[in-house]
């Protein structure tokens, strides 16, 4: 079964470009680390093809010749917070409609392809200066949510779960800005994500 992971840095996590079976050092090497040994019969290719700083319509540019080519079996994405940190840091205004009209077409694309699509929901943790990209960021969520719930196999939800553990333990132990996970983060990923997967396990 082939796997790509599709996503921005929370994904990439320094890869090596130039090593195709580069995983990075983030979820998706641990995820890794976790799942074939459950699976020791069972061929498992994982190929990581996040880029950092990526948002939704950069996925969508990049579908056909980074994932689609490679003929999937399964997708698994994780994509938005760019969006919404580019809006208030880099002066690049979220458009909610450009989003919702990116997103539809790059899980469509993939459905079409047949791939079983993971979609994992994007998360922000309560750093001081994220706190004021909140409203925005939840608005943003409500669009994942309709669309994964329509055309994703799979939906993983990260954000609420992360801000329920930052409300008994400091979020930094999670995500030290508020976005990019830890290591203890990433595995928190990692476990969840593996149960949507293995759903799907040919």
């Amino acid at each position: 079964m082939k796997i790509v992971f599709f996503g921005d840095s929370i994904t990439d996590c320094g890869r090596d470009r130039n090593d195709a079976n580069s995983l990075g050092n983030g979820y998706v090497k641990i995820l890794a680390d976790k799942l074939r040994p459950i699976y020791p019969d069972t061929d498992i290719e994982l190929i990581n093809k996040g880029l950092s700083g990526d948002e939704a319509g950069d996925l969508l540019a990049r579908v056909d010749s980074d994932v689609i080519a490679l003929k999937p079996d399964a997708v698994v994405i994780m994509v938005g917070i760019n969006n919404v940190i580019h809006h208030f840091k880099n002066d690049k205004p979220l458009d909610l409609k450009k989003f919702e009209a990116d997103l539809k077409e790059l899980l469509k694309k993939l459905k079409k392809e047949g791939a079983v699509v993971i979609f994992l929901e994007p998360f922000l943790l309560p750093a001081p200066d994220k706190l004021r990209m909140r409203k925005l960021f939840n608005e943003e969520l409500a669009v994942i949510n309709k669309l994964a719930l329509k055309y994703a196999d799979e939906f993983v939800a990260y954000d609420e779960m992360f801000k329920g553990l930052a409300e008994s333990i400091p979020y930094s132990e999670y995500s030290e800005d508020g976005v990019h996970p830890t290591h203890r983060g990433s595995r928190l990923i990692a476990d969840q994500a593996i149960k949507a997967i293995r759903k799907h396990l040919l």
